[in-house]
C-alpha cells in the first residue's frame, strides 16, 4: 500500500459523497479537529510517564481521540445516503467527568494563564485548537447542512480539556497562575 495517492496534487480532496477544494470550510473544520487530536495525543504521551497517577485522564483522552475521528467523519459526510452516527452519549459522559474534575481541582474564581505542568500546558493548546474548530463548525453550519453533534461535542470538549489541565496541575501540586488583572468571574464552580 502506498501512503501517497497524488489525488490531492491539484488542491482537491475527497469527502464522503464528493470532492472539494482543500481550503473548503468543511475540510478546515475537520482538519482543525485532527490538529486538536494530535495535541491530545501528545498530552497522553506526557501523562503516560506517570500512568498510575493519571490513568483516568489517559483513559478519557484516548476515548476522546476516537470520538474526534467520529466528529471528522460526520463533518466529511456530504451525502444524504449515509446517516450521521455520532450521538449525545459522549457529550453526557464528558459532562459527568467535568463535574468530577471541578470538584477535584482547587477553587477557581479568576481567569488563569494556560500552562503549568507539561501535559496541562499541552491540553491548554488542545483546548484553544478545539475552540478554533468550534468556530469553523459554526461557519460551516451557516453555509451548508452539517450534523449538529460535532459542534456540541467540541464545545463540551474545550470545557473538559480545561478541567483536565487543572486536575493535572493539582495532582502534581503545580499551582495555576491567576491572570493578574482578572476580576472575580467564576462563582460556585466547585465546592473547595
Amino acid at each position: 500500500m502506498r501512503l501517497y495517492t497524488k489525488s490531492g496534487d491539484k488542491g482537491k480532496t475527497s469527502l464522503i459523497g464528493g470532492r472539494v477544494e482543500k481550503d473548503n470550510i468543511r475540510v478546515e473544520a475537520y482538519g482543525t479537529i485532527d490538529e486538536a487530536n494530535s495535541f491530545i495525543g501528545k498530552a497522553v504521551a506526557e501523562l503516560k510517564e506517570q500512568e498510575k497517577l493519571f490513568a483516568d485522564i489517559i483513559q478519557d483522552l484516548e476515548k476522546i481521540q476516537h470520538e474526534l475521528f467520529d466528529c471528522g467523519t460526520e463533518l466529511s459526510n456530504v451525502t444524504e445516503k449515509r446517516p450521521y452516527t455520532l450521538t449525545e452519549e459522549p457529550i453526557e459522559y464528558m459532562e459527568k467527568r467535568i463535574d468530577e474534575m471541578i470538584d477535584e481541582a482547587p477553587k477557581l474564581e479568576r481567569f488563569i494563564l494556560p500552562g503549568g505542568a507539561q501535559a496541562a500546558a499541552t491540553l491548554h493548546l488542545a483546548r484553544t485548537v478545539t475552540r478554533r474548530a468550534e468556530r469553523q463548525i459554526v461557519s460551516l453550519m451557516k453555509a451548508e447542512e452539517a450534523s449538529p453533534i460535532p459542534l456540541k461535542y467540541m464545545n463540551r470538549l474545550s470545557d473538559y480539556l480545561f478541567a483536565a489541565a487543572r486536575v493535572i496541575n493539582a495532582r502534581l501540586e503545580v499551582p495555576d497562575v491567576e491572570y493578574a488583572r482578572s476580576a472575580r468571574v467564576f462563582r460556585g464552580t466547585n465546592k473547595k
